[in-house]
């Protein structure tokens, strides 16, 4: 597949949350090699507006996929804006002949759809949604196959793990190899979380201010809890299966509390290559716009003059069971990745909201996923279906 010439034009989905807003920021340094031309909001129109001021260069549309949000802060777009509502007009925007890298970063499963369309029209995704690739792996990767579109990584585990790929094929027909005989495993870092010292009597115990007090990184609520459960990195195991179409018993999990390493790659030889830059999620955004060139950006860099301290540690899988709950999800494939996705997010809003303990999180995922009746080869309607079963049987377990 050739490479789309510079300006390229870009839709960001989701451009109120976290990863919106700093792709947006990649845009505003690219010396207009990348142009936006669609954002999306769920209902935050607040923040669309200012992001709309804000621009240099405003986009042709925008997108409000709640259509009872409030429609005051939108009443005076910029000229030449097109405003739609509902995510029908999203997939559909993101099928467009000028859009030519689409950012997904609609946080949940509701980034599946947005997601599946635009590599229908065979477009390049900039997948930052990782929760589209744990539910609908077999069907995105396929379409990326069928109709000529290209999976780039915007979580900085699985962009670290790209670099290293190309880093030994510099000139890739695609994200990584298709036959990586040379690989023994890959190695997920995770930064252990505000709880990687506390003793499993201690987590009975943890409030919902203690999870989301994170110690390295500045994430959304639920991204914050899923990395004090570690169910973050459970979800980038099955995230690293779909991507680098590896099996399960070759992914590892190490924890590097200096977020340094953002992950590795170890060879059949022994030879273990890894990727190293301070936390900024603005690096795996610029990488994944400019596959397959690099240009100097707004990310941090290394200070070189300060002394680092890397320190990799095993993870305790009693502590930290979801771990084994993503390595068996990887390795069934199917909807299991869908229901411990659904059920997740459904446990996680009940501990945010006061109902149910933390550790019951996990053990929750678990009792759906043993519970559901299980499909090795889910089309999307059957994909929808376990995603709404599972969050009303996580509800219920909760």
């Amino acid at each position: 597949m050739g490479d789309f010439p510079f300006p390229r034009r870009v839709a960001v989905l989701g451009s109120s949350g976290s990863i919106g807003k700093n792709t947006l920021e990649v845009i505003a340094a690219s010396e207009g090699r990348l142009l936006p031309v669609l954002l999306s909001v769920h209902r935050q129109t607040d923040i669309l507006a200012e992001q709309l001021r804000q621009l240099h260069q405003p986009p042709r549309w925008i997108v409000v996929t709640d259509e009872t949000a409030n429609r005051l802060p939108l009443q005076h777009l910029p000229k030449g804006v097109e405003i739609f509502f509902g995510h029908e007009a999203l997939c559909e925007l993101v099928r467009h002949p000028e859009v030519d890298v689409v950012l997904s970063a609609i946080v949940g499963s509701a980034g599946l759809t947005s997601t599946l369309a635009a590599l229908e029209a065979g477009k390049t995704v900039a997948l930052a949604n990782k929760e589209s690739l744990v539910m609908g792996g077999e069907l995105l990767t396929d379409l990326v196959q069928t109709n000529g579109g290209r999976l780039l990584p915007v979580d900085s585990e699985h962009s670290a793990i790209m670099q290293a790929l190309w880093a030994c094929n510099p000139e890739p027909e695609s994200v990584c190899p298709p036959l990586m005989r040379s690989v023994e495993r890959i190695i997920l870092t995770a930064s252990g979380g505000p709880f990687r010292t506390r003793s499993l009597a201690e987590l009975a115990n943890v409030t919902v201010d203690d999870a989301l007090a994170h110690p390295t990184w500045n994430m959304g609520k639920k991204i914050t809890i899923d990395s004090a459960t570690l169910m973050n990195k459970a979800l980038e195991i099955i995230e690293a299966h779909w991507f680098f179409d590896v099996p399960a018993e070759k992914i590892a999990v190490v924890i590097h509390p200096q977020s340094l390493v953002h992950s590795m790659v170890e060879f059949v030889d022994g030879s273990v290559i890894a990727q190293m830059s301070p936390p900024d999620m603005r690096l795996p955004i610029q990488l994944a716009l400019y596959y397959p060139q690099r240009f100097p950006g707004p990310s941090l860099k290394v200070n070189w003059q300060q002394m680092q301290t890397l320190e990799f540690y095993p993870p305790d899988f009693d502590r930290f069971p979801a771990l084994l709950l993503g390595l068996e999800a990887a390795a069934s494939g199917g909807t299991a990745g869908a229901v411990i996705n659904a059920a997740n997010e459904a446990a996680v809003s009940e501990f945010l909201s006061g109902t149910l303990p933390f550790q019951d999180i996990v053990k929750v995922c678990r009792a759906v996923l043993e519970h559901h009746e299980f499909e090795p080869h889910p089309t999307l309607s059957q994909l929808l279906a376990i995603d709404r079963w599972a969050r009303q049987e996580a509800e219920m377990w909760g």
